[in-house]
């Protein structure tokens, strides 16, 4: 995975699944941003408007919005080989 990738994730509380992310995440040592969409207006007309989404999580990587925890969809993502830009 490239270290430079930006990893955000729009939660609320109570949301299981955001739990499960959160764990996902930092289990791999994983940085992130996470926007609690319940206390932060901003995040929430951002993962609705500019991200299409009305379910937490929503998880922004880069630009490539995933919405909901799928693991296996992730293992995919974060382990695909770095772009053909980077130096090797």
């Amino acid at each position: 995975m490239s270290t430079l990738m930006s990893i955000v994730i729009f939660t609320q509380p109570g949301c299981f699944s955001c739990e499960l992310m959160r764990v996902y995440l930092e289990a791999r040592e994983i940085a992130f941003e996470e926007r609690d969409i319940s206390k932060d207006t901003e995040a929430r007309r951002t993962m609705t408007e500019t991200y299409g989404s009305n379910e937490t999580p929503t998880m922004l990587i880069d630009e490539e919005v995933i919405i909901g925890f799928d693991p296996g969809l992730l293992d995919q993502i974060l382990d695909s080989p770095a772009s053909s830009d980077s130096v090797n």
